[in-house]
């Protein structure tokens, strides 16, 4: 008969040898115990690992958690495995998902309970008896047995057993591939905020989202918002009784169990769901591609049945199986609208995809345009945003934009000079800052001498100009110099010029970086 032991007193609970029934911890009493985190995988006794029946086979005393009813599910599992001179603790939790009265609320109770629980192991540890904790899955994946470990494995020799995990046991029921090639997986759990959920399901190329039960819904309708729901999976009660696997979007909410996951398996050859409706949604990319997208928008571009872009901008976005990419130059915007609005027309999800962010003389204008066209009027468009190059140039050389500033194009290609010109006094006499796009090309030479002349006559010499070019990018440099000295030969088409208004300052702080700022209090006289 084997002996559980479930009183707060941990001498109490380690008792005598002669009562546990075990010549083994007799022996072992002179010596420190072992603690094993032992994985018993999803939930089939079958799945166990050789090492993990193995470590079981070597403890004196076998560990597990349990809600409030007392049962346990790890037991269960590793049941034919027990032997009746197996001293059992029942590690029982005093709160699961109900309200507690513990002063420090629910973190509190739970602090409480693993402070006691590992106190009672550590009491059968240093009598020399070596301690099996059981753990469903794997024992540091969301698993009870990390808590036991983190507070007892750097006070005794301590063996973790792999386990498999419910994000393995899954995909294997559901015959699908979780990720392949250059594919990442997300895993997540459901009681995020759903806006959360929504962002990292949206930027996830693979994902698996546990702890559903009660958060159901609520992963239900970020996975929708994220584009997502067509393609989820529902597994529950993977390997044992009971199990089922679906669709997600066919799962009744009332009859999610907490022991199940969602899962977007692998979208390798698959490519994405072909939507029943086209839409156009127009991507920014920021300043240079992945580090600077937002979850949004690299979800629209995992999403999407077709890539359009300008080629350099399209480079940044990397290849996916399914997908078409449609390059183009630089300098048709107008045709590159309209056609990524026929693809749309004919059922395809497109994303059109700009550097920077869209809305900032970039693509989603033309967009919108072409989309204000009678025969577009029911494609669905949408725009997101990304970081502008004035916002990344600004955050390298600290904060010029932290007061009021204006944006301009000195590219006299869809305007003329004159506008610009006018632009550039009418900003320098109301002493903005000033975050000039478009600075200077092969083409065009002679702008930036010409807009220093005129600034000059609105500001000092010494007003600094940030010299931000290729930002994010493997040429990246940022430079801090005078007004009267920016010299036009040192601008090409990737710089961005911030040019600073009579508040502007900069600093050289002690490791010799030069930072500069514009303050958010102007001076009332």
């Amino acid at each position: 008969m084997s002996t559980t032991t479930q009183s707060g007193d941990a001498a109490e609970n380690a008792g005598s040898t002669e009562n546990a029934g075990s010549s083994r911890a007799a022996e072992s009493d002179a010596r420190t115990g072992k603690l094993y985190g032992v994985g018993l995988g999803p939930g089939d006794p079958s799945l166990l690992t050789l090492r993990a029946v193995e470590a079981i086979g070597e403890a004196d005393v076998v560990a597990y958690h349990s809600a409030r009813h007392g049962r346990s599910r790890a037991r269960a599992i590793a049941e034919r495995y027990l032997r009746p001179d197996h001293i059992e603790e029942l590690l029982r939790y005093p709160v699961t998902v109900e309200t507690t009265d513990h002063p420090g609320g629910y973190r509190g109770a739970l602090n409480d309970f693993y402070e006691e629980a590992s106190a009672r192991l550590a009491a059968h540890l240093e009598a020399g008896r070596t301690v099996a904790v059981l753990a469903e899955g794997d024992p540091l994946f969301y698993g009870s047995y990390q808590h036991m470990h983190k507070r007892l494995a750097h006070r005794f020799p301590t063996e973790v057993v792999p386990g498999i995990t419910s994000v393995s046991a899954s995909a294997a029921r559901l015959g699908a591939p979780l990720v392949e090639a250059e594919e990442t997986l997300t895993i997540v759990p459901g009681t995020l905020p759903e806006d959360e959920l929504t962002a990292r399901l949206a930027a996830a190329d693979s994902a698996v989202v546990m702890k559903l039960g009660r958060t159901f819904p609520t992963v239900r309708r970020a996975l929708e918002r994220a584009g997502r729901l067509a393609d989820a999976r529902y597994v529950e009660r993977a390997y044992m009784d009971g199990e089922r696997t679906a669709a997600l979007a066919d799962v009744d909410p009332e009859s999610v169990p907490y022991f199940s996951v969602a899962v977007l398996p692998s979208r390798v050859d698959s490519g994405p769901a072909a939507p029943k409706r086209g839409e156009v949604t127009v991507v920014g990319t920021g300043p240079a591609g992945a580090p600077w997208l937002t979850p949004e928008s690299r979800g629209a571009l995992d999403n999407a049945t077709d890539l359009v872009g300008y080629t350099t901008y399209l480079n940044r976005v990397p290849a996916r199986a399914g997908q078409e990419r449609h390059g183009s130059d630089n300098k048709v915007e107008s045709e590159r609208a309209e056609f990524a609005l026929d693809l749309a027309r004919r059922g395809r999800r497109v994303a059109v995809v700009s550097g920077g962010d869209p809305g900032v003389f970039a693509m989603a204008t033309a967009v919108l345009e072409a989309a204000a066209q009678p025969e577009y009027a029911d494609v669905p468009v949408r725009v997101l945003p990304g970081v502008t190059a004035a916002n990344a140039a600004a955050a390298r050389a600290g904060a010029p934009l932290g007061h009021d500033y204006a944006t301009i194009s000195l590219s006299d290609r869809l305007k003329p000079w004159e506008v610009i010109a006018e632009r550039l006094r009418a900003a320098a006499s109301a002493d903005l800052v000033l975050a000039l796009y478009n600075p200077g090309s092969r083409s065009r030479t002679w702008q930036v001498g010409k807009a220093r002349e005129l600034l000059l006559e609105h500001r000092a010499p010494d007003t600094p100009v940030v010299l931000g070019r290729d930002i994010g990018g493997p040429e990246e440099s940022v430079r801090i110099v005078r007004l009267a000295d920016l010299d036009p030969a040192e601008v090409d088409m990737r710089t961005l010029l911030i040019v600073g208004s009579s508040q502007t300052r900069t600093v050289r702080r002690g490791n010799d970086e030069q930072i500069v700022w514009t303050p958010r209090r102007y001076p009332e006289d």
